[in-house]
C-alpha cells in the first residue's frame, strides 16, 4: 500500500511542481519581454495583400497632411468603470485605465490599459477607409467634437461621444456610446453622403500591442494565456500566440465572430456585426515590435443622397464571464480554466455564491473547502478506516518482515493474503489523495484567472489571495499539517520507503512558498479536516479493537 500511495503523492508533486515552475515563469523576477526578431509580414500603415489599411504607432502619433501636421486633439471621456482618451486623429481611444482595479495592491492609482506610449504601445483602433475619406490608405482623419471633456454624471445611464468629419459633402459622424457600469463601448460611423456620387469604402477594426511579455516554454501550460484569439463557427474559441502570430499571417473570412488580445485577468475585443462576414487578418512590425490583429468588412456603398450606419463594440477590460456573455455567447470562453474547466466553473460558482453571502474570498474557499469535505466524507471514512486497519497491522507486518526476511516476493504475497484475511483495501488509503487533485488543480485555475479573485484580502498578513504568502506563514503551517498527516497514517514496513514518505512535506512546503495564498489557504483548511477525521476514526477504530479484545 506505502509504494502506491508514494506514487499518488510522487504524482502529485509532479503535478504541483509542473504548476509552479509556470508560476515561476508568470511571474519571474525581472520583466521579460520579447526580444527575437521575427520575419516582417507587413508594415504597419502599409496596405496589405487583402486591402485592409493596418494603422501604425507613427501613425498615432505623428500623421501628416498637405498642410504639415494634423492637429492631436484629446479628448477625455471619464464614466463610473472608465477614464478613456481619445485622439481627434482617427479618432481612436488611445489610453484607458480601469477605474475599479488597483495598479497594485495599496495604491490608489488604477491600472493602465490601453497606453499610446512607446514603452508600453497598446491600442484599439478603428477606420472607415474611402478614397475619398474620412481614412485613406496613408493617412488619418481629422475629426472634429463639441467638448474636450465628457463625464458620466450620477443621473446619467448613457453617454455618447460624437466625433464629427466633414469634406464636399460626405459628412461623418462617428459616435462612442459608453453605458454605467459596463466596459464594452459602440462604435458606430454615420455615413450621410450628400453629394450625387456613390461613397465606396469599407470598416476596419484592429487591436495592435508592443513589447509582449515572451510566452512560457514550460511543457506544461498551466500558466494564464497570454495573446491573441479570435472566433467562428467552425472555431469558437481559437488561441494564437505571439509566437505564431510573429510566423503566420492570419487571412481567412469570417460570418461575425470576434477578435480578441488576452493577459491575466484582463482581455480587448472587437465584437462586430454577427450577421455580415468579414475578414480577419494579422500582421507583425519587428522594427516597433508591434503584432497587429484585425478585421475588415466588405465593400460598403453608399448612394448618393442616402445614408448608412456601420461600427462594432469594442470591450476592453476585466475577464468577467456574464459582462462577456452579453456580447457573444463564446466570449465567456475567454475566461480560460484549462482542461478541467468544468470543475473550475463550478468551483467558482460555488465560492461567488458563498461570497455574497460572507464578503470574504479567503473564508468562502475555507467554506467551499469545508463543503468538499463533506461531500466525500463517506468516501475519505472508509479510506480512513481502512488506513487506520493496516495501523493495527504493523506488528502483524513487522512479523512479517522478520519472517520472511530479504525474500520481497515472499513478502509481497505474505502481506496480499493478510490484507485479504483482514478484509482490508491496500489503494483505501490513496482514494482521498486522488479526489483531491483535479478539485487541487480546478482550484489553481480559479485563482489564475478570476478577476474577482486579484488583490481579494482575506486577513491579517493575507491582502491577496492570488499572490504567494509574502512571509511564507501559510506554505510553512501547510507543511506542519501535512507532517502530521503523516504521522497518523500507517508506516511502510520498509525503512527508505517511511523516510521518503515524512521527507514529503519539506518537498511539498518548497512548491507551496510561491502558491497563491487562496491555493495553499485550500491546503492547509483540507489537511486540518482530515486530520481531524482521521483522528476520529482511529479513535473509533481503536475503541472497537478494545471492545472486541475485552469479548474475547
Amino acid at each position: 500500500m506505502d509504494t502506491k500511495k508514494l506514487v499518488i503523492y510522487a504524482l502529485f508533486g509532479f503535478i504541483c511542481f509542473s504548476l509552479w515552475d509556470a508560476w515561476k515563469k508568470d511571474y519571474p523576477s525581472e520583466k521579460i519581454v520579447a526580444t527575437q526578431q521575427t520575419q516582417t509580414i507587413n508594415s504597419p500603415g502599409i496596405t496589405t495583400p487583402t486591402g485592409s489599411s493596418v494603422v501604425s504607432e507613427k501613425q498615432i502619433n505623428q500623421t501628416s497632411s498637405k498642410n504639415g501636421l494634423v492637429k492631436h486633439k484629446l479628448i477625455k471621456v471619464q464614466t463610473d468603470v472608465l477614464d478613456i482618451t481619445i485622439d481627434t486623429v482617427g479618432g481612436n481611444i488611445v489610453q484607458s485605465s480601469l477605474l475599479q482595479y488597483p495598479a497594485k495592491l495599496h495604491e490608489k492609482g488604477p491600472i493602465t490599459f490601453f497606453s499610446d506610449k512607446s514603452e508600453n504601445f497598446y491600442v484599439a483602433n478603428s477606420s472607415l477607409v474611402s478614397n475619398n475619406g474620412p481614412d485613406t490608405e496613408s493617412k488619418l482623419a481629422q475629426y472634429t467634437a463639441e467638448k474636450s471633456l465628457y463625464q458620466l454624471s450620477p443621473e446619467q445611464k448613457e453617454m455618447q461621444v460624437k466625433l464629427t468629419w466633414n469634406n464636399k459633402g460626405v459628412v461623418v459622424s462617428k459616435v462612442f456610446t459608453f453605458v454605467r457600469g459596463r466596459y464594452d463601448v459602440k462604435v458606430l460611423y454615420n455615413i450621410e453622403n450628400k453629394t450625387k456620387q456613390d461613397w465606396k469604402g469599407w470598416f476596419s477594426a484592429q487591436l495592435q500591442r508592443k513589447d509582449v511579455v515572451q510566452e512560457s516554454t514550460s511543457k506544461f501550460q498551466y500558466n494564464a494565456f497570454t495573446g491573441a484569439a479570435i472566433s467562428s463557427n467552425e472555431k469558437p474559441y481559437e488561441k494564437i500566440t505571439y509566437k505564431k502570430l510573429a510566423q503566420t499571417q492570419i487571412d481567412r473570412d469570417i460570418q461575425g465572430g470576434w477578435l480578441s488580445l488576452q493577459q491575466r485577468y484582463f482581455l480587448s475585443v472587437w465584437v462586430p456585426e454577427n450577421n455580415k462576414s468579414y475578414h480577419y487578418f494579422s500582421s507583425v512590425d519587428t522594427a516597433d515590435n508591434i503584432y497587429t490583429l484585425g478585421l475588415k468588412s466588405g465593400d460598403i456603398v453608399v448612394p448618393g443622397g442616402a445614408a448608412q450606419s456601420v461600427g462594432s463594440v469594442l470591450y476592453a477590460g476585466p475577464e468577467i464571464a456574464d459582462n462577456l456573455q452579453a456580447l457573444s455567447p463564446n466570449l465567456k470562453l475567454t475566461v480560460d480554466y484549462g482542461w478541467l474547466w468544468i470543475i473550475s466553473i463550478f468551483l467558482f460558482w460555488l465560492m461567488e455564491k458563498i461570497y455574497k453571502v460572507i464578503g470574504n474570498w479567503g473564508w468562502s474557499i475555507i467554506t467551499v473547502t469545508v463543503l468538499i469535505k463533506i461531500a466525500f466524507f463517506k468516501l475519505s471514512e472508509t479510506s480512513y478506516r481502512s488506513m487506520a486497519k493496516m495501523k493495527d497491522l504493523a506488528p502483524k507486518m513487522s512479523a512479517l518482515k522478520e519472517r520472511c526476511g530479504d525474500d520481497r516476493q515472499k513478502l509481497s504475497q505474505a502481506t496480499m493474503e493478510l490484507y485479504r484475511k483482514e478484509k482490508i483495501n491496500p489503494l483505501g488509503g490513496c482514494l482521498p489523495m486522488i479526489v483531491q487533485i483535479p478539485v487541487f488543480i480546478g482550484l489553481y485555475y480559479v485563482l489564475l484567472e478570476a478577476v474577482q479573485l486579484r488583490q481579494a484580502p482575506f486577513m491579517f498578513w493575507i491582502q491577496d489571495l492570488s499572490a504567494k504568502d509574502p512571509y511564507y506563514i501559510l506554505p510553512i503551517l501547510m507543511g506542519l499539517s501535512m507532517f502530521l498527516q503523516q504521522k497518523l497514517s500507517p508506516q511502510s514496513p520498509d525503512p527508505m520507503q517511511a523516510k521518503m514518505m515524512m521527507f514529503l512535506p519539506i518537498i511539498f512546503t518548497v512548491f507551496f512558498l510561491s502558491f497563491p495564498s487562496g491555493l495553499v489557504l485550500y491546503w492547509l483548511v483540507n489537511n486540518c479536516l482530515s486530520i481531524l477525521q482521521q483522528w476520529y476514526i482511529n479513535k473509533k477504530q481503536s475503541a472497537v479493537n478494545a471492545n472486541a479484545t475485552f469479548k474475547k
